[in-house]
């Protein structure tokens, strides 16, 4: 009875403990981490979206809350206690989204009001202007302002609030006295225009605070710390079970000995032993099915978050085309506008160039009639001559060409960016991806002295779209990089040999440590904070790179800067079509 207590004793050893429990808490624990993720993508979301229509707020507390609910139910006792403090972290957290939500509908609301007051300023402006001609350079010097000050109001962003507001009152102090020179009975409305626009400013330092608690919330943290906690609770239990499994074949070997000399004991021992091994064989299944369900699960989680990475460049590309399109916009509209104030001058030179000719066709025209017609003709020529009404014309013309052509170009860029379907292999110029490239990340590169080095290459088969998501890639890290004044990034294409070509991206930022070195490309890798990137970048880049038959080198010297050289052949490997293709339905 001994022996087989002994036996007993170390087959419940083996079970150690309940691994479907622990596989269950990590599913739960991944699923509120991807929950977590979430919120921080709405927060994200939310902070750049000032349209007066906003879409309706996703409630993912539900969801959160019964995540949390089956964890305190399923959790191990190790676990359990640390599930209160998590979720006292979440709520925190959805509080805080909330009072983000609260705070956003404020900045929208008072954003509303500026432009309304900015409207009715500019209305009052051009009044002024039809009641007194000769304050029509005043006038429009207000309307100026008026719009200068509307573009930054809609520029502004909670990441940029500080600055943004310092700019807001250079602009504000800019309208109220280009009001008062022009008419004393505009200084109202600028005044109205000036309380509605410090209002938005207010709010939008209110939502800002309200975003950083939402971005810098620790609960995402604790969750991640929480599961590495679970995974090495789990690898030590495996160890103990590992041991005492090795503990219970020997011992069963011993047995299997003893009954070489107990006659009597060998059938029953066989059968315990062959009952043992069966059972032992059952959850050693049951256990790598789990397995490779988690597993499954992981693979699942990473194209989601590929997904999410490339959607997040996407994103990118429209607000800085967005951006872009702003400025020329902007003043082909002023431009515009200024022309079809100029119209009613002319149009009464017109009128009385044409009574003067009718009185000249005449048979007997009377000359008073002519004199005070020329009279008036000579006098509204000379006020258009005064005002430098045809100078004005043809500069406003040349601007708004010029606009125009800045807004053709930059479509034309964005048109050669994504030209080619993913799926689609083709003859590619890397110089025009790197133009184009640039342009879509203007925005990004604004504070960024750009250096190009474009030599003379030949084209190479690729798939251009994914080559240039390479170089956007680079070009961000290379911005994000810049921690200090005169930041400057280099970009140098040259051919390698007489089959390849390369493309250097040289920035002098703050460089990177040795030891990081090795793990840039490593998927999900990320020394930014919590919630500010996926770590999927360099690594969908490298995949893209390794997929065209080239290969990375980066050099780097931490306080000096980055070089990061991509080498691409004239002709791929024959996988390439068909590696693009699975991309483009994955």
């Amino acid at each position: 009875m001994a022996l087989l207590g002994t036996l007993v004793f170390l087959f419940i050893r083996t079970l150690g403990f309940d691994a479907r429990r622990d596989a269950d808490t990590a599913t739960l624990l991944r699923e509120l981490r991807a929950l977590d993720l979430r919120v921080d993508g709405d927060a994200g979301r939310l902070a750049n979206d000032y349209s007066a229509a906003q879409p309706p707020a996703i409630d993912r507390s539900p969801l959160i809350f019964r995540a949390l609910h089956e964890l305190e139910q399923r959790a191990s006792p190790e676990v359990a206690p640390k599930i209160q403090g998590l979720r006292a972290d979440v709520s925190d957290k959805l509080a805080a989204l909330a009072a983000l939500r609260l705070a956003h509908a404020d900045s929208v609301a008072a954003l509303q009001t500026s432009e309304e007051a900015l409207s009715q300023l500019t209305s009052e402006a051009a009044a002024a202007r039809a009641k007194r001609p000769g304050s029509a350079n005043a006038t429009y010097a207000v309307e100026g302002q008026s719009e200068g000050l509307r573009y930054r109001l809609r520029e502004a962003g909670v990441e940029t609030q500080a600055e943004d507001a310092r700019t807001i009152e250079a602009v504000l102090m800019r309208l109220q006295a280009a009001a008062a020179s022009a008419d004393p009975a505009l200084a109202a409305a600028a005044s109205r225009a000036e309380a509605a626009a410090k209002g938005f400013v207010a709010a939008l330092a209110a939502e800002s605070v309200a975003f950083r608690k939402v971005t810098f919330h620790p609960a995402g943290a604790r969750i991640e710390r929480l599961t590495q906690q679970l995974g090495r609770m789990v690898d030590g239990q495996l160890d103990d079970q590992q041991r005492w499994r090795t503990y219970l074949f020997f011992y069963a070997a011993a047995l299997l000995i003893l009954a070489g000399a107990l006659a009597a004991r060998v059938v029953s021992g066989q059968a315990a032993l062959r009952a043992a091994n069966e059972t032992l064989e059952k959850r050693v299944a049951e256990r790598t099915t789990e397995l490779t369900a988690t597993l499954a699960q992981l693979k699942e989680s990473e194209a989601q978050l590929v997904q999410t990475e490339k959607m997040s460049s996407l994103g990118q590309m429209i607000a800085g085309v967005a951006h872009e399109l702003n400025t020329p916009l902007a003043y082909v509209k002023n431009s515009l506008w200024s022309v079809r104030s100029r119209m009613p001058d002319l149009r009464d030179a017109l009128v009385q160039a044409e009574r003067l000719k009718v009185i000249l066709q005449s048979e007997s025209p009377d000359a008073a009639d002519l004199q005070e017609a020329f009279a008036a003709l000579g006098a509204r020529l000379k006020q258009l001559e005064a005002h430098h009404v045809m100078e004005d014309l043809d500069s406003l013309t040349k601007d708004g060409v010029h606009g125009i052509e800045q807004i053709s170009e930059l479509v034309t860029n964005l048109k050669n960016f994504s030209r080619v379907d993913r799926s689609h292999v083709s003859s590619f110029n890397v110089n025009e991806g790197v133009q184009a490239t640039l342009l879509i990340a203007r925005t990004q590169l604004r504070n960024v002295a750009i250096d190009k080095r474009l030599g003379e290459i030949p084209s190479i088969t690729c798939s251009p779209s994914q080559v240039n998501q390479v170089l956007l890639n680079l070009l961000t890290n290379a911005a994000q990089a810049l921690d200090k004044p005169g930041g400057r990034i280099t970009v140098a294409t040259r051919v390698v040999d007489a089959g390849a070509i390369a493309i250097d991206v040289e920035d002098n930022g703050r460089g990177i440590d040795p030891e990081v070195l090795p793990k840039i490309f490593d998927p999900f890798f990320t020394t930014k904070e919590v919630g500010k990137g996926t770590g999927l970048g360099l690594s969908i880049a490298y995949k893209i790179v390794q997929q065209h038959g080239g290969f990375f080198d980066v050099r780097s010297e931490v306080g000096v800067g980055s070089t990061f050289t991509v080498t691409l052949p004239l002709q791929p490997p024959a996988a390439l079509a068909r590696a693009v293709n699975e991309e483009a339905t994955a």
